[in-house]
């Protein structure tokens, strides 16, 4: 009956919107994508009309299982247009053929408007090839003897400078799980150690550490309808007669 996630005021202030559906049921998906196309649209047409295009908070979204949650229509043109208004899209996916499944030939165009891209381990091909070839390759020196054995010995020396896979797509595949590759744009991509949550210092703050920092949303949810100052509402008049007739009721 009325909108409480007040979508267009999200790169107003610091906010966080959590859009939580199942795992295993599709049934809901497309609501997702719509949120998330009415963000977009909502938050470029502000900062373009109010703040002179860009955002002064940035929106960063994170969409987790960004392959289950439905198309995102004109994902690969906002994916280009967004990031000028202070707005991100950070796609997380299990493997990258799942992008293609979901959005066909638009595949590369969306990965090509990711300025920076992790990869976390995995065995799909696709995905393999695709770091394979963004990792390049690195020069080794080859060396080879030779001996020939007759009514004269003769020896020989070869050397040799060739091009090697950075990393294989072997390597990739079983590739150490505690460790990441990382490619930002205008740098060379690296191969890391992930970071343990563990360490963190506001580890202490999360559910897993204590079992008493466990959010509980039903404690701020509410059906009232928020009222904002710069907006009109209608206001009824109801006779006490009429109160009291339908209270008796």
């Amino acid at each position: 009956m009325y909108d409480e996630l007040e979508l267009d005021l999200v790169g107003d202030r610091k906010t966080a919107l959590f859009f939580i559906i199942s795992d295993t049921d599709a049934t809901f998906n497309f609501l997702v994508s719509m949120a998330y196309t009415q963000l977009f649209n909502l938050l470029c047409e502000r900062a373009d009309d109010k703040f002179g295009g860009r955002l002064p908070v940035h929106v960063r979204c994170l969409i987790d299982e960004a392959a289950n949650i439905g198309q995102i229509p004109n994902l690969e043109k906002l994916m280009a247009t967004i990031r000028s208004r202070e707005i991100s899209a950070c796609l997380v996916l299990q493997a990258q053929s799942q992008l293609k499944a979901l959005y066909k030939d638009n595949m590369d165009t969306i990965i090509g408007n990711c300025d920076s891209s992790l990869f976390l381990g995995g065995k799909e091909e696709t995905t393999l090839k695709s770091w394979n070839s963004l990792l390049g390759k690195e020069t080794i020196d080859m060396y080879n003897t030779s001996v020939t054995k007759g009514t004269q010995e003769s020896h020989g020396q070869n050397f040799q400078k060739l091009g090697k896979d950075l990393m294989s797509v072997d390597e990739l595949a079983v590739m150490d799980g505690g460790k990441c590759l990382l490619q930002i744009r205008g740098v060379r991509p690296f191969l890391s150690r992930k970071y343990g949550i563990t360490k963190h210092p506001n580890y202490k703050y999360l559910s897993d550490f204590d079992e008493k920092n466990v959010f509980d949303i039903e404690k701020y949810l509410s059906t009232r309808l928020p009222v904002r100052p710069e907006e009109l509402y209608p206001n009824y008049e109801i006779p006490p007669e009429e109160l009291a007739a339908q209270t008796t009721a």
